[in-house]
């Protein structure tokens, strides 16, 4: 009974000042908000950096022998199919392989002339790189094994060679060789180059570069894990297998995407310690606030504790309304700030790219609420205490 009656006084006194009460909690808004949406902003951003990087590979482990530009590499060093069918075979991690060879090409097709990246593949190079098909096929085991001259390009390439028109069926020409082209592709994820893959390119099976090449060798060899959790050892392992296949000079840079995905992830926790900082001080500042308002209302209503106290009512009382009062003004502000952090991403949920959908954290709300409610009780603790040791004779004469 008593604490309802505290709390209803506590009610009441805030009512009487509602616009100061409104102002002062706009601090714990923002704070709350902010706490929610630093949160959902850094989940957000680690899914969507996953998910480009597993459509650039996924699980993916590649390897390509170091060239140095003065010297000449001896044929022993160069990677070769059978390195790719050794990978396949005796690392049980592999799930499965693919190669490629690539060298700049001129290609003639309706009269004009382009210079694009041609690339030989073999036939999962598709399913490593997830590449997407949008129009035609890609290559069938046939094509590969009777070395059909037909091809994939870009859809940049088929835009600039052929226009509106289809491109399926027609002919290209690439040296002495004229091939059919069977489909249009892209990759899934950009790149920006920073694969064989270029913007205007031709894909053929892998054998056919023996026509331009002279030879059958390697630029690099994929190698796809069942797991992530395997891409490390599945890197140590394709390291062992080349040093024994190749002479000891032979050098190879093998890689994975974890490092551009670790440099991802310290990027995101940076830019996000930042902002919960930036949260912090908002709850500082709101804090001082409402120890500033609550110092001003213990002054303005002294008589009024000397009243109660002159009738009975206890020091623990006193500090109990005015906590009350602190924590009303700073849970409530978390309440309003919390739905404000949860109603921004759904609202955005529309605008963003593809399938990403925005994770919402349950720990970001109950921590958002605890740290604003605790701020509140801790900047009132002072004024509160003040109050409840206000002495009544003295409050009574107060005017």
């Amino acid at each position: 009974m008593q604490l309802r009656e505290t709390l209803t006084v506590a009610i009441d006194a805030l009512r009487a000042n509602k616009l100061r009460t409104v102002l002062t909690s706009i601090g714990v808004v923002i704070g709350s908000a902010s706490i929610v949406l630093v949160v959902t902003v850094a989940l957000t951003s680690k899914k969507y950096v996953i998910s480009q990087i597993e459509a650039v590979g996924s699980n993916m482990v590649w390897a390509e022998m170091i060239r140095t530009p003065d010297k000449v590499q001896p044929l022993s060093h160069e990677l070769t199919l059978d390195d790719m069918e050794a990978t396949k075979a005796t690392i049980p991690e592999v799930a499965t392989v693919a190669a490629t060879s690539d060298m700049p090409m001129t290609v003639v097709a309706q009269a004009k002339t382009r210079t694009v990246a041609l690339i030989g593949v073999t036939q999962d190079y598709k399913k490593i790189r997830r590449l997407v098909i949008l129009r035609g096929r890609y290559f069938d085991v046939g094509d590969m094994e009777s070395r059909s001259k037909v091809c994939l390009v870009t859809k940049e390439l088929a835009a600039r060679v052929f226009g509106i028109d289809n491109p399926i069926g027609r002919m290209i020409r690439m040296g002495e060789v004229s091939y059919t082209v069977i489909g249009v592709f892209q990759e899934r994820a950009a790149t920006f180059g920073l694969t064989e893959i270029q913007d205007e390119s031709v894909l053929i099976p892998f054998r056919l570069m023996r026509y331009y090449k002279g030879r059958e060798v390697l630029n690099a060899l994929y190698a796809q894990a069942y797991s992530p959790d395997q891409v490390k050892s599945l890197e140590l392992q394709l390291k062992r297998l080349l040093k024994s296949r190749h002479p000891p000079e032979a050098e190879y840079h093998v890689q994975t995407l974890s490092a551009i995905l670790n440099a991802a992830k310290s990027i995101s926790l940076g830019l996000t310690i930042m902002l919960i900082v930036v949260a912090f001080i908002a709850m500082l500042i709101s804090g001082i606030g409402i120890m500033n308002i609550m110092l001003v209302t213990v002054r303005e209503r002294t008589r009024e504790i000397g009243v109660r106290k002159a009738i009975g009512a206890p020091r623990k009382e006193i500090l109990a309304q005015f906590l009350i009062e602190a924590f009303l003004i700073s849970g409530g502000g978390a309440v309003l700030g919390i739905l404000i952090g949860l109603a921004i991403p759904v609202a955005v949920q529309q605008t963003l790219p593809g399938n990403l959908r925005v994770p919402i954290s349950t720990w970001s709300v109950i921590v958002a609420f605890l740290v604003s409610s605790l701020t509140g009780l801790f900047f009132g603790w002072l004024p509160a205490n003040q109050a409840a040791k206000l002495d009544p004779v003295e409050s009574l004469r107060y005017e």
